[in-house]
This record gives C-alpha cells, sequence and structure tokens, in this order.
C-alpha cells in the first residue's frame, strides 16, 4: 500500500486531484490480499469481499461528488465544472450552519459579537485575493498552508472527525462553491 498512499500524496502535493485508477491502487492491493493467505476459510474469504466491496462503494462515491480541478500558481483559476455562482446564495452558505464562516470569520453584515475570529476577517478579501484564489482556499485552503485549521469544504478523504451526514460527500457541492466565491468577491 506504500506505493499508493505514495501516489496520493504525489498527486495532491502537485496540486492535482488523485485520478479515479490511483485512488482505486489500494482496492486492488487489498483485493490481492484477500485473495492470498487471508482466505483460509470460506468465511475469511466473504469478510474480505464485503470489506472490499465497501472500500469500493464509498471510493467511486467520492469519485462522483468532486468535479476534476487544478491548482496552479496557488489558485483554481477555473470555476468547478464550468458553473456560475451566485452572490446571494454565497452569502446565504456563508452565514448558514452548513458553511459556518463565521464560527471562525468576522464577516460584514453579520452580529459580529456572534463570529469567532480564529481565521482572518473577510472584509475586504475581494480585493485581495482573486476569484481563484478564493476558490482555492474554500475548497481545501491546507494546499496554500498544511498548517490550516480550516476545514476542506470540497474535499472528502483525509478529514477526521466528520458527521455522518457529510461522511462520503464534500461539505459543499461543486455549485455551493461557486456561490461562496461570488460572495467573497464581492467583499470589496
Amino acid at each position: 500500500m506504500g506505493t499508493c498512499n505514495q501516489g496520493l500524496g504525489r498527486a495532491r502535493r502537485i496540486g492535482v486531484e488523485p485520478t479515479p485508477p490511483l485512488r482505486m491502487c489500494m482496492l486492488s492491493r487489498f483485493a490481492r490480499v484477500a485473495r492470498s493467505a487471508l482466505c483460509s476459510s470460506a468465511r475469511a474469504c466473504s469478510l474480505a469481499l464485503a470489506l472490499v466491496l465497501v472500500f469500493a462503494a464509498s471510493a467511486s462515491r467520492a469519485d462522483d461528488d468532486l468535479l476534476p480541478f487544478r491548482v496552479e500558481a496557488g489558485a483554481i483559476n477555473e470555476a468547478l465544472g464550468g458553473l456560475s455562482g451566485e452572490a446571494a446564495r454565497g452569502r446565504a452558505l456563508v452565514f448558514s450552519r452548513t458553511a459556518n464562516c463565521v464560527l471562525c470569520h468576522q464577516v460584514p453584515g453579520g452580529d459580529s459579537q456572534a463570529m469567532g475570529d480564529l481565521g482572518p476577517p473577510l472584509d475586504q478579501v475581494g480585493a485581495r485575493l482573486n476569484a481563484g484564489q478564493l476558490r482555492l482556499r474554500v475548497v481545501d485552503s491546507s494546499r496554500i498552508n498544511p498548517q490550516s485549521i480550516m476545514p476542506a469544504y470540497y474535499r472528502v478523504e483525509g478529514r477526521v472527525r466528520v458527521a455522518a451526514a457529510f461522511a462520503g460527500h464534500p461539505v459543499l457541492d461543486a455549485q455551493g462553491i461557486e456561490d461562496v466565491v461570488r460572495y467573497l468577491e464581492t467583499l470589496r
């Protein structure tokens, strides 16, 4: 499995989403192990097969939820799936419990006493960062700063302590990401 993990890590370091074949690498290695000595009994083989099928289903579901994107020079310059964002929907998401941006950020137009201060204030963020830079920060800020405490809103793998409602799915879909980006662009 080391080769698979190295491949996944390498893909992330150079700023591309791992391909489905690379993600499935771990599955195929697990299946080979299941066919070998671990399958000494019918029960062990059944259990190994069940685990392979569960892993395959979750891997393909995660691939289905995420549209491909490319990170270049600290930005995702193309809108996810070519979608257009709407600022009003983005504002609703920023203040919603789904995205929960106000838990860590001060956002203009809200009750500042109910907002957090762990992250930078978002006033003027649209003047400081372009759409591609904003998109990358919302999609997965750990690609800019691996020590970031901001959650990845458009990633499935590598998340810990995820609520059951979000397991196997990104927090926001591609349209939600584009809506939030469009709203953040208006903060000038």
